[in-house]
């Protein structure tokens, strides 16, 4: 197993999409590949897992549209 990260973001934290996130069949009813969320989108964490065998974090965030998305810290950053 990797080493665990402690988590960068925090439930309730602002935070911005740093690239157009596009569906990677998490979304069965939107065409593969399509765009979920514009990059420069804000959107708040609501929760914060992990990928056990990977040691990277996961945080759902909740964007303004209403879609709620697994993201990695890469993808996200403070508002």
């Amino acid at each position: 197993m990797a080493e665990i990260k402690e988590p960068k973001f925090q439930w309730g934290q602002p935070v911005t999409a740093t690239l157009n996130l596009m569906n990677d069949g998490s979304f069965p009813d939107v065409p593969l590949d399509a765009l979920l969320v514009e990059q420069g989108a804000s959107g708040e964490v609501v929760n914060v897992g992990l990928v056990e065998e990977s040691g990277d974090r996961v945080y759902l965030v909740e964007f303004a549209d209403g879609r709620v998305l697994g993201v990695f810290e890469e993808e996200i950053t403070h508002a």
